[in-house]
């Protein structure tokens, strides 16, 4: 086993625990539920750091162009 996946691992039992600690609904594989919401994140991740996440558009704005000047 690599260092990668026993960094995975550990990443995927903290969330895992995090999961087992909060109250509402139990879920039988907390383990299953937090690669699951790992994955999703990580993907997420990939997508909003993709220079064409916004259609190839990029928005530049100043804070002048956000909001009225006071007077």
């Amino acid at each position: 086993m690599g260092t990668d996946d026993e960094a995975e691992e550990e990443r995927v039992a903290s969330r895992a625990a995090s999961l087992a600690a909060e109250e509402g609904d139990t879920v039988e594989d907390v383990e299953a539920q937090a690669e699951a919401i790992l994955a999703d994140s990580d993907e997420r991740e990939e997508e909003a750091s993709q220079p064409n996440r916004g259609g190839g558009f990029v928005e530049h704005r100043r804070s002048e162009d956000t909001v009225e000047p006071s007077d």
